[in-house]
């Protein structure tokens, strides 16, 4: 099987970043999976934006948690990216920051496996993984979802809430004994910064098949990783990635 490939809040390097519109364009792309990012509203809605205020990412100003859903539904989240090739004003203005039970919906219908990122690294947002777990539930999707973030303690507790939950520890680099880390933690995976895969390949022998790499976007990058045994990578452009990973030759075993 061909390495799998994640796009990386959809696909991020072409479409405005975790919309609908990226998200579709990643699935029509091929994908094994997207990358998402959570947070929560003031009202307590599971909303899907990586950063944790929406200066960036939309025509609005302030803090995620401090605002309404009515009101952030209501900023767009295309029109920031006006300087992209493909960028499209009567389409992309129109895209909204989405809902997780939206993204749920539109994973349900296709093959693809979801990694969730828990942004509580900043901000604790209280109660936040029981929210996730239940809309994950809701849609029967509990093997095909990942859960990962920076903030141990929230992955630790999504496990205590759901023993068979998927759990994986986003890190920027390769842990020094990264199988003890993994067993102790009850880890499914790692997510590692590609740079320390680069530099120290050796820290991921014999769990290659339990490391994502993030965030891939060079040829010249997936081509070593995948020589060092990665097996999934997530990427800014899955278009051509994935041309890369299923159009060379180079097969690895699915995870």
């Amino acid at each position: 099987m061909h390495a799998k490939i994640f796009g990386h809040r959809g696909a991020m390097g072409e479409y405005p970043e975790n919309t609908m519109l990226a998200f579709q364009k990643a699935i029509d792309a091929g994908v094994d999976g997207l990358e998402i990012d959570v947070h929560l509203t003031k009202d307590g809605e599971v909303v899907v934006i990586h950063d944790e205020h929406v200066d960036r990412t939309t025509d609005g100003i302030g803090a995620v948690k401090d605002m309404s859903f009515q009101t952030l539904r209501g900023l767009s989240a295309g029109s920031s990216f006006g300087a992209f090739e493909k960028y499209d004003p009567l389409i992309w203005t129109q895209e909204r920051i989405p809902t997780l039970e939206e993204v749920m919906g539109l994973v349900v219908d296709h093959d693809i496996e979801l990694n969730i990122e828990l942004k509580t690294n900043v901000f604790e947002y209280e109660g936040i993984e029981g929210k996730v777990h239940d809309i994950v539930e809701a849609y029967s999707c509990s093997d095909r979802v990942i859960y990962s973030s920076f903030h141990l303690p929230s992955i630790i507790r999504m496990k205590a809430i759901d023993p068979e939950a998927r759990i994986a520890w986003l890190t920027s680099k390769v842990p020094l004994w990264p199988i003890d880390q993994m067993e102790d933690l009850s880890l499914e995976a790692l997510h590692v910064g590609y740079k320390s895969i680069l530099k120290k390949p050796g820290r991921i022998a014999g769990i290659e098949d339990r490391i994502r790499v993030w965030t891939v976007n060079e040829m010249w990058e997936a081509e070593k990783l995948i020589d060092h045994g990665v097996q999934t990578l997530m990427t800014d452009y899955p278009e051509k990635i994935m041309a890369l990973t299923k159009g060379t030759g180079k097969k690895i075993g699915h995870m």
